[in-house]
């Protein structure tokens, strides 16, 4: 059974006061930290200036906070339910007959509708600024920009060495990369002289240079050759290649399956990105949980005691969480186990210790 509508919306008030609270303490913090880790990585450099530094600290702020929004939602929930709970408000809601579930079903509401509007509207913003700062960050910091764009046509792959540029298309991939096939190379003198056009049936690469088989090479004012191998320089690697790929926070929840799509299409991993969009379903649900551990630490402090005890035990429980969630993305990400259960699995497991705590705690 529901609470009454006032009284509702009275602990929803609470609740909701208690995150924003905690999300603006946690989220200024990460801004600090973020601005003093990116003038470390600027020193010294004459391209960067100061507000670009600002612009990329603000830029990285919707990212992180879906990143500190379930340890909002704990350490904002045992904040209001430890208020409630030392003004006796939740002994008068006891007292007039509601259980815990009653009290908590505002909270649990809230968190749920919050959680869908992350992923639906939030996560899209998000990304969006997260492109630009990486876009920021490999111009200014690391000094270079994309190489590789996947789409339905083919992969397109930039490379540049002593003697020009070259763009690569290749209608397939295999082998994570290594191997190419319906190859067409575009050579440039500088940035923008076409220099020639070289036409090959598969590429491989090779150390220093990619190999190409039955290449036709054509360029201006000049015949057609043929050679059954051809090697073009390059300083790639297949590492460079792979890190190359636009980073899964970049793209939005609603993306991400075309994304994978195409990825897989053309020969390439997407255990990344497929974890991640799985951990972004998983929010809605990670805050539900986090709603019920804030309840098992705060709302019984009046009959229990040990207020210092318990809320040391809520942070440990947040600390926690954070260890066992990368321990789990990172078994995920090397395969070790399937991706739907390394995204599911802290949200689930916290949500099951957080109604076995209540049960036992109300109930047993």
């Amino acid at each position: 059974m529901r609470p009454p509508p006032i009284l509702s919306a009275y602990l929803g008030r609470h609740f909701i006061g208690g995150i924003a609270m905690m999300m603006g303490i946690l989220l200024g913090l990460v801004f600090l930290i973020d601005l003093a880790e990116l003038f470390r990585r600027s020193w010294g450099r004459e391209n960067i200036s100061f507000w670009i530094i600002i612009q990329m600290a603000i830029y990285k702020i919707p990212f992180m906070a879906q990143k500190v929004l379930p340890f909002a939602a704990l350490f904002g929930g045992m904040l209001a339910f430890v208020r409630l709970t030392r003004t006796n408000q939740l002994v008068v809601a006891r007292a007039a007959g509601l259980s815990v579930w009653q009290f908590l079903f505002p909270a649990l509401a809230i968190a749920l509708v919050g959680g869908l509007f992350v992923v639906t509207l939030f996560n899209p913003l998000a990304s969006a600024t997260t492109s630009l700062y990486e876009s920021l960050e490999s111009k200014h910091l690391r000094g270079r920009s994309s190489l590789l764009a996947v789409s339905r046509s083919g992969l397109w792959l930039r490379q540049a060495d002593e003697s020009g540029k070259s763009v690569i298309h290749a209608q397939g991939v295999s082998q994570h990369g290594t191997e190419l096939s319906d190859v067409i190379v575009f050579l440039y003198d500088g940035t923008d002289k076409f220099t020639g056009r070289i036409d090959a049936n598969a590429a491989t690469l090779e150390p220093g240079h990619w190999r190409l088989v039955d290449a036709l090479i054509t360029g201006p004012d000049q015949p057609v050759k043929s050679a059954n191998e051809f090697q073009l320089p390059t300083t790639l690697t297949l590492a460079q290649i792979q890190d190359s790929f636009a980073s899964p926070e970049t793209l939005s929840f609603w993306s991400l399956p075309r994304f994978i799509d195409t990825l897989e299409r053309a020969g390439f991993s997407a255990l990344r990105h497929r974890l991640h969009w799985h951990s972004i379903l998983a929010g809605p649900l990670l805050l539900c949980a986090m709603v019920l551990i804030a309840a098992t630490f705060s709302i019984r402090l009046n009959r229990r005691g040990g207020a210092g005890l318990l809320a040391a035990g809520g942070v440990f429980a947040g600390f926690l969480l954070y260890f066992f969630s990368d321990v789990v993305y990172a078994m995920g990400l090397s395969g070790a186990v399937p991706v739907a259960l390394a995204a599911w699995a802290p949200a689930g497991i916290c949500a099951l210790l957080g109604l076995t705590t209540l049960f036992h705690l109300e109930d047993g």
